[in-house]
């Protein structure tokens, strides 16, 4: 990997990075003062999630990071990176010296939702939610979700070489959350096209046409925000076997306030659809480029869930995400400064070669628990329990309607800095 160095202290380092990297004095004395001269044994790096080749195919930077020591730090983005699976997991079980409340992205942002919550609050809002993932709830909606992969997986075996991501893995999770938070049939269309252009906002580059998916963005948020007004005003969306009525129902600390339930809404929206989308659409790809592990799961269903388990891991949908320190935080030999970014590097954590045998290698029988796909600790992805179902109900689909899975074209990567799947991927189903 090109530009790692180890360093061993301020004085030492400061004129060669200079001389190294062509810095101007300005740069420099922004990078000294993120606290160069308050650690000692990290590595420098030039591994940059923002770059939108080491987004798309991040894998060949992680061995270098592998390779190359613990803790690393990205001058030109004042940013600490942990790749290692153990040092990860401690990471985010220390949530009193490493925080979510500043944000989880690099820009920093502080708002009363659970993923940007610690201690007490975060515990709080986690038991109010809870209610809308449990085994019952569950269980009521496993039939909506084998009748959409039933309906959906007949779809491309009828449309051979259509791409998968547009015509499954894209509107699959987008139909199962309309109707888990009970969004009238008629209101489908009109929440899927608002929900299409709302999580446009995540993946918005500083470009012109970012800035206007962006605003188109933001525009789609506000007119969600207007029609749950609407609906809660008018009662229509808190009925039992909703997720907002189950919600209301099971309140042990007073009754929710329609902002809170309009931001939860969001949150699954957001995190339960990109992410989905980002499995679903991986599997395809790991699957149509590995038939004999295709093969292996056809013989044997009883993989399904491991299948699943092993996707997610070796494609890890949620690729990194930020924390920031509150105070000092020791990693081995090096001292993180308080107040720094830190990235959490869970793809890479996923592919350690101390944790996984033959990490880079998709193997449908490892059924691999220790993954970290969906986070660790207390920020243990609330919807994990839906995306998996949701996998496993195209998996046994898949695994039902298809002989085999081709690829008929190249696959297109995203290049989000933290959110990775597939965004075009051609493939032809060969019936069962």
């Amino acid at each position: 990997m090109n530009g790692i160095h180890p360093v061993s202290g301020a004085r030492q380092i400061g004129a060669p990075v200079i001389q190294a990297v062509g810095m101007n004095i300005a740069a420099a004395l922004r990078v000294r003062r993120r606290g160069y001269a308050g650690w000692t044994g990290a590595v420098n790096t030039d591994y940059d999630p923002l770059d939108p080749a080491t987004a798309a195919q991040p894998f060949d930077a992680y061995r270098g990071l592998y390779a190359s020591g613990r803790v690393h730090y990205n001058p030109r983005r004042a940013t600490w990176i942990l790749s290692r699976h153990d040092d990860i997991r401690a990471a985010l079980r220390n949530t009193d010296a490493i925080t979510s409340t500043q944000g989880v992205t690099r820009m920093k942002i502080s708002a009363p939702i659970l993923v940007l919550t610690d201690g007490a609050d975060h515990a709080r809002m986690r038991r109010q939610v809870q209610p809308g993932f449990t085994k019952g709830a569950m269980s009521d909606w496993q039939p909506m979700a084998d009748r959409l992969a039933r309906e959906l997986v007949a779809d491309l075996i009828a449309n051979p070489g259509c791409d998968v991501v547009s015509r499954l893995a894209t509107p699959f999770p987008i139909r199962m959350i309309a109707h888990i938070l009970g969004i009238p049939p008629g209101d489908v269309d009109r929440f899927r096209s608002w929900s299409e252009d709302g999580v446009g906002v995540m993946n918005a580059a500083l470009t012109p046409a970012g800035l206007r998916q962006a605003f188109g963005g933001i525009r789609a948020i506000a007119a969600l925000r207007r029609y749950f007004s609407e609906q809660l005003a008018a009662g229509r969306l808190t009925g039992t076997d909703t997720v907002l009525g189950r919600l209301v129902d099971h309140n042990e600390d007073g009754e929710l306030s329609d902002d809170e339930l309009f931001f939860f809404a969001m949150l699954l929206l957001f995190a339960g659809n990109e992410t989905t989308t980002n499995l679903i659409g991986g599997m395809f790809d790991t699957l149509a480029h590995n038939p004999e592990q295709f093969a292996m799961i056809r013989d044997h269903p009883e993989l399904i869930p491991g299948a699943v388990e092993e996707q997610l891991r070796y494609s890890t949908p949620i690729q990194n995400l930020y924390r920031y320190t509150r105070t000092d935080y020791r990693v081995g030999e090096v001292t993180i400064p308080s107040g720094s970014r830190l990235l959490l590097a869970f793809g890479a954590a996923n592919r350690d070669p101390d944790v996984f045998d033959d990490p880079d290698t998709y193997r449908a029988n490892r059924n691999p628990h220790s993954h970290i796909a969906f986070g660790y600790g207390a920020h243990m992805c609330i919807g994990a329990a839906l995306t998996r179902m949701e996998g496993q109900a195209v998996l046994r689909e898949l695994t039902s309607q298809a002989a085999a899975i081709t690829a008929v074209g190249s696959t297109t990567w995203s290049t989000n800095t933290s959110l990775r799947g597939p965004t075009h991927l051609p493939i032809r189903l060969t019936p069962a």
